[in-house]
Order: structure tokens, then C-alpha cells, then sequence
């Protein structure tokens, strides 16, 4: 019978080696992909304005306008029953989804019309939800569209 004495393994300093290398790696890309998250958010929301902006234009050819600020993009959803009462209302509204999406940060947007810069602002405060800011804190606009 024989016996094996030859025992083969990892040592510890091996182990050590590979953690500091994982922990480098991790140190190296989490920061990309936290910043894609905040990317994603922006486009989605982009997004999310455009489909509105198509909305509003259906309700448009239905009513004749736009619906008012009073009226808000609720108008999308669910006829009005103030300001000018569409006469010929989509049956289930004008969004796919039946309800009215918040923006990625969990707010509403805003709308108002007659807007500033057009027939209606559209927009959403971003990151931070508050008017203005840079980067991911940057108002997204119908307005300023890219």
C-alpha cells in the first residue's frame, strides 16, 4: 500500500495575492458602472419625454390642443373634465401603460402649456430635483432634446 505524502494546495500568501488583485479590479471598474447606472437614468428619461411628446401630439390631433397646465399630463390618461374637454377623447387614453410614468428618480414631470420655450415645457429636474444643476443633477428638457 502506498501512501501519499505529497500534499498540494494553496498557500496563504497565494490567497492574499488573488484578494489584493480582485480588490484592485473592483476598485478599477465600480466606479464605471455606478456612473453607467446615472447614464441609464438620463437616457431613460429622454426617452420617457419623447413617448409623452408623441402622446401630446395624439391628444392634439384628437382635441384640437394641447392640454392645459390645469389639465397636466394627466390629460393622457383619463379625459378632463376641466378647462377645454376634448370632444373626441382616445378611448383608454393616449399612453400604452394607462398611467402616467414618473421620471428614473421617482418624481413627476412637468409640464406646462402654453410653455416658455414652445407650445409646452416638458421636463423633469433630474438627479437632484431641483431646477438647474450640471451632470447627473441637469434638468432633462423637451426643449433642449440631444
Amino acid at each position: 500500500m502506498q501512501i501519499i505524502t505529497n500534499k498540494k494546495g494553496f498557500t496563504l500568501i497565494e490567497i492574499m495575492v488573488v484578494i489584493v488583485i480582485l480588490a484592485l479590479l473592483a476598485a478599477l471598474v465600480a466606479p464605471k458602472l455606478m456612473g453607467r447606472a446615472d447614464d441609464a437614468k438620463i437616457t431613460d428619461a429622454r426617452v420617457q419625454i419623447k413617448n409623452i411628446e408623441t402622446a401630446l401630439k395624439l391628444y392634439k390631433l384628437d382635441s384640437g390642443n394641447y392640454p392645459t397646465t390645469e389639465q397636466g399630463l394627466n390629460a393622457l390618461v383619463e379625459k378632463p373634465t376641466v378647462g377645454i374637454i376634448p370632444k373626441m377623447y382616445k378611448e383608454g387614453g393616449y399612453l400604452e401603460s394607462k398611467k402616467m410614468p414618473k421620471d428614473p428618480w421617482g418624481n413627476d414631470y412637468l409640464y406646462i402649456s402654453p410653455g416658455e420655450h414652445g407650445d409646452y415645457d416638458l421636463y423633469s429636474f433630474g438627479a437632484d430635483s431641483a431646477k438647474g444643476g450640471e451632470g447627473k443633477n441637469a434638468d432633462i428638457t423637451n426643449w433642449d432634446a440631444k
